[in-house]
């Protein structure tokens, strides 16, 4: 037996209309054709659907089974094609998001805020990429887009640059280096250095100042959270560096001091922040959306 999906709305034609003219209206079909299309289903099915004579025309019950079966079937494959021809238009889809930047939720959050109201059936999620390859799932389709300060482009992917921002160092009042003006690759001796949860080789600090120079720290303290880090450096439990945008925070308090880090006489380093896609997404206008927004987004933070 070949049931297709015309069958099946055939059948709701003819039942919700109660004959054979208003379904072949309603389907817009000539109503020969659609005695042709009837007698091929019976065909098919090896049964009558219809009991022949009635007026208005009945169902027969093996008829009334493929009505409950069309019933059902019917608006599954309308929303699919909704959702498909969504697709299309780029009205729908899927942002997964994977972070190799541990501090970024300081900013990514607001972007999304904005994203969802404009592009609510695009369905959003945030992975923290410290238990997997990011780039390496962004190939693999598993999400859709990376946020890295240091991205590998291996081909079948774009990467976007978003904003520019500088590595801060970050210290207690009441820290020895905080009447220095800019903070050496040798002032880390002797200091703990609390980073977040991450491998060092992926902190800039290590990338740009301490391992070109060799230096390490007495220890290093991983933390989770941005505002546990904080509340360790205002006690003097230990010095941190951590992105522009969100030490502009404490800036103004008179528990911490802000340094730019200086390397080779040069002070104020500074680092480049992007978004990398596969090829095949960038042209999707939600995905072009974001991205401007996250641009845009680490503008105003950078301001304030």
């Amino acid at each position: 037996m070949h049931i297709e999906f015309r069958h099946l709305r055939t059948i709701k034609a003819i039942h919700d209309t109660g004959g054979l003219a208003r379904a072949a209206d309603l389907l817009n079909i000539t109503q020969s054709a659609l005695s042709h299309q009837i007698k091929g289903i019976e065909e098919q099915a090896g049964v009558e659907l219809f009991v022949r004579r009635s007026k208005p025309l009945r169902l027969s019950a093996a008829g009334l089974r493929m009505l409950a079966a069309a019933e059902q079937i019917i608006p599954i494959l309308n929303d699919l094609e909704v959702e498909f021809q969504g697709l299309q238009d780029g009205r729908t889809g899927r942002l997964h998001i994977a972070l190799e930047c541990h501090a970024c939720f300081e900013w990514l959050l607001p972007v999304l805020e904005q994203f969802r109201k404009i592009w609510p059936d695009v369905d959003v999620d945030i992975k923290s990429s410290l238990a997997f390859d990011a780039m390496s799932a962004l190939r693999r389709e598993e999400v859709d887009l990376v946020i890295s300060s240091d991205p590998e482009d291996e081909g079948g992917t774009d990467v976007n640059p978003l904003f520019d921002y500088s590595p801060v160092f970050v210290a207690s009042a009441t820290n020895a280096l905080a009447n220095k003006s800019a903070i050496e690759a040798r002032d880390f001796v002797g200091q703990t250095l609390i980073t977040y949860p991450v491998d060092k080789s992926r902190l800039d600090v290590f990338k740009m100042l301490l391992s070109p120079a060799r230096v390490e720290p007495a220890a290093i303290r991983q933390v989770e959270l941005t505002a546990v880090m904080l509340m360790l450096v205002a006690s003097n439990r230990g010095v941190a560096v951590m992105p522009d945008w969100v030490v502009r925070q404490v800036r103004k308090s008179a528990d911490y001091v802000t340094r730019p880090l200086a390397r080779n006489g040069s002070v104020g380093l500074t680092r480049r922040m992007y978004a990398v896609t596969r090829e095949t997404e960038n042209t999707r206008p939600y995905m072009a959306h974001f991205i401007r927004l996250a641009r845009q987004e680490a503008v105003k933070l950078q301001r304030d």
